[in-house]
């Protein structure tokens, strides 16, 4: 099992400790590092800025927003940092939801949101094999636009840049059943949100076609503390968010995949706390026993042995949400 640093993205400013965390991960031999973007900071940039100062760790996006670019755009910005990286560069895409969608990128949140993905990630293809004009008779990204208010100007084009690598990694965030059988499809690997090494058999049957070569690569949060109870608050501030807060009370991923994996009461109760403005009541309401399957906390001995079942399961890539070098190092200790 391979261990990757997740980074995620910025608050209200650069965190000045993002690139020493990256340089002790390529020091420790973590395979990636992974960068993040939702309506602030963007993922290529910081992820520039790690290549420049680094030389062997690999670099993903974790995700970057499908409705953020056109997929024409998103190759551009991953064959560009693949050649300054000298072959580094790993696309990990996501569709995002409704709200962010529509509220931040002020577009139509896609009626077929399979469909959306599938065209995405062909027209990515298409750039970085470059085998010809890029062409796809498509619901949602047209090439070229056929729309009624275009032109009717547009011509197929080839990139211009040689892509370094016809095959560049491509993964993606998916949630939903259906979403996740089609990744193992279409993509070189899924990065799940929330992954319990004791509910493995509820992908079971969505991974039931991924090829041998497939990687699964969840986050997780790890932190070597005495207290897991308080080792486990940012996990929970964490799961209040985006169970609570991304996503409407009608329509959202985090809280339906929560619901799936046992915890449906748990998550509506958080969804209507934040929702009604009671954040830290949310937050509280996070069950101890959710935030603590899905993530590494607690003293040394304790994640050696929870560690275990991550290894045994299907999981090839473990991206780690880490506060500190310490536990990059223990983590990197107990992996080898």
């Amino acid at each position: 099992m391979r261990l990757g640093l997740a980074l995620g993205y910025w608050g209200r400013g650069p965190d000045p400790r993002h690139l020493e965390l990256a340089r002790e991960a390529e020091a420790l031999g973590y395979d990636s590092v992974w960068t993040a973007e939702s309506w602030g900071s963007d993922a290529f940039t910081a992820l520039t800025w790690i290549a420049a100062h680094t030389s062997r760790i690999g670099l993903g996006t974790g995700i970057a927003q499908m409705a953020a670019r056109a997929p024409t755009a998103t190759a551009m910005h991953a064959l560009t940092l693949d050649h300054l990286s000298g072959g580094r560069m790993m696309l990990g895409l996501g569709l995002s939801g409704p709200q962010v969608v529509e509220g931040w990128y002020g577009r139509p949140f896609p009626k077929s949101p399979l469909t959306a993905t599938r065209e995405y990630v062909d027209v990515v293809r298409q750039v970085l094999r470059r085998e010809g004009p890029v062409t796809l008779d498509g619901r949602f990204h047209a090439h070229p636009y056929r729309g009624p208010d275009g032109t009717g100007l547009g011509r197929p084009l080839k990139p211009i840049t040689h892509p370094l690598r016809a095959d560049l990694p491509v993964f993606l965030a998916a949630e939903g059943p259906k979403n996740i059988a089609q990744t193992a499809r279409i993509a070189d690997g899924w990065l799940p949100l929330y992954w319990s090494p004791t509910r493995t058999e509820t992908y079971t049957a969505s991974l039931a076609e991924a090829p041998a070569t497939f990687r699964v690569a969840p986050m997780v949060r790890a932190a070597v503390c005495d207290d897991v109870t308080e080792g486990l608050l940012p996990v929970k501030a964490m799961l209040g968010f985006y169970i609570g807060g991304m996503g409407h009370a009608t329509r959202n991923f985090h809280a339906d995949l929560m619901a799936r994996m046992g915890y449906e009461e748990a998550a509506r109760r958080i969804q209507r706390l934040f929702l009604e403005g009671r954040r830290e009541e949310a937050v509280r309401a996070v069950p101890d026993a959710f935030a603590d399957e899905i993530s590494l906390i607690g003293p040394r001995e304790r994640i050696a042995e929870r560690l275990e079942s991550w290894r045994a399961g299907p999981v090839t890539d473990l991206l780690v949400t880490a506060p500190d070098p310490h536990t990059l190092r223990v983590l990197a200790e107990l992996n080898s």
